[in-house]
């Protein structure tokens, strides 16, 4: 007798033993639409599946995957993605990124040439020679604005026979002055460029009326600072000397200056014979340049006017970008700027920045460049031939520097 239903419930939730021997065949009664059908085989006596894949989900829960023919990718899910390549170590490969990359490039470059456009001019900085300027005696007060003394030395100390030669200096002993200027940086408006001429006839500390340069002979730096503050009052703030070698120097750093002359020149005491218009000067001619009186109608007041044209250019020029980012002609012009200048021991160089900003203005035409008022320039005096300002106008002139005023300058513009 077949066991019943419930009997089978029983056995399935472990409710009493399975019974013993085989299990009876159990007839099913077929099913209505198909007369054949075979019985359905109970669940103890199917063949159990295989455990599923853990690498992939069959979406048909245990039947058999079909394989794809050769060539054709399978269809439907294939299982987790492979893992990434891995660098050596085991870690995965970093990631590029063009754009990231290409602006880390960049501001590594822009420091770079930071470091290089400031590094230069520090080192350069640490050479630059130094020069006692202190003058002696009662001094101007503080006044507006800052005042330089600018002094070319003609000393042919240092200059072999055959420099001496090629630059046409002369034998001359000892030192004078072959320029002064005063470069005045007001606290507003714009700078003023003064030359003092050479041969001015004033009062020196100590040694009587005499040509204004032979301060210098007689106490260097100091002796002349005092004298020029006496004779202006205007109080000096920063000193700056260059001597004939290291002019041609500076010059020849730039790779040479133009020059427009309105005429053609021809002295053979400064070795000269250039012709009339734009050219190309290079150390050695531009320092005759410069210095030619004898070729001149107008003397030193004449020389006076090309020593600031010469000195305009050179500021400009050494601040164009043509220099500035030229990595060979800015190393060459730092480096023999600072072998070539010497400044007061109390000279900054935050005063030097100033200096230089005040050129590079007056060469582009934005500031003043003018002469002392003179009344004789060829008068006869105990000392030769020499400058007599014009008392009046000088005084007037000076007066408007002290007290940062350069608003009224160009009425002195001769």
């Amino acid at each position: 007798m077949p066991p019943s239903r419930d009997e089978d419930l029983d056995w399935l939730y472990g409710r009493s033993p399975r019974p013993p021997g085989p299990e009876p065949t159990r007839v099913l009664p077929p099913a209505a639409d198909d007369p054949s059908a075979a019985p359905p085989t109970p669940s103890w006596d199917r063949p159990a599946a295989p455990p599923p894949d853990p690498r992939r989900v069959d979406p048909g829960w245990g039947r058999t995957p079909r394989t794809p023919p050769p060539g054709r990718r399978p269809q439907g899910p294939a299982g987790p993605p492979p893992a990434p390549p891995t660098a050596p170590g085991g870690r995965p490969p970093r990631r590029r990124h063009p754009v990231r990359n290409a602006v880390r490039a960049l501001a590594l470059l822009v420091a770079l040439a930071l470091a290089w456009l400031v590094g230069v001019p520090a080192y350069a900085w640490s050479q630059v020679g130094r020069v006692d300027d202190a003058p002696a005696g009662e001094r101007p007060g503080d006044q507006p604005g800052q005042t330089f003394l600018l002094v070319g030395s003609d000393s042919r100390e240092g200059l072999t026979a055959a420099e001496r030669k090629r630059l046409g200096t002369g034998k001359t002993e000892g030192q004078r002055t072959d320029t002064i200027m005063l470069l005045h940086v007001p606290p507003g408006g714009e700078p003023a460029l003064v030359s003092i001429p050479r041969d001015s006839f004033v009062d020196i500390p100590g040694h009587g009326e005499n040509k204004i340069n032979a301060a210098f002979a007689f106490g260097g730096a100091p002796l002349l600072e005092q004298t020029v503050e006496q004779s202006t009052g205007l109080r000096v703030d920063g000193y700056l000397e260059i001597g004939f070698g290291g002019f041609v120097n500076v010059i020849d750093a730039l790779g040479g200056i133009e020059m427009c002359l309105p005429k053609a020149i021809e002295d053979r005491d400064s070795h000269l014979d250039l012709p009339k218009g734009c050219q190309e000067l290079d150390g050695t001619t531009a320092l005759g340049y410069v210095r030619m009186r004898k070729a001149d109608p107008r003397g030193d007041l004449g020389r006076v006017e090309r020593q600031r044209e010469m000195l305009a250019a050179v500021a400009g020029e050494a601040a164009s970008p043509a220099t500035v980012l030229n990595p060979v002609r800015y190393w060459r012009l730092s480096t023999a700027s600072a072998r070539s200048v010497r400044l007061g021991e109390d000279t900054s160089l935050w005063q030097v920045g100033t200096l230089a900003l005040a050129m590079r203005t007056v060469a582009a035409g934005g500031g003043l460049t003018l002469t002392v008022p003179v009344s004789d320039p060829d008068a006869s005096t105990s000392a030769g031939s020499a400058v007599l300002w014009d008392e009046k106008e000088a005084a007037a002139m000076f007066s408007d520097l002290a007290r940062g005023d350069t608003s009224d300058l160009q009425q002195y513009v001769r």
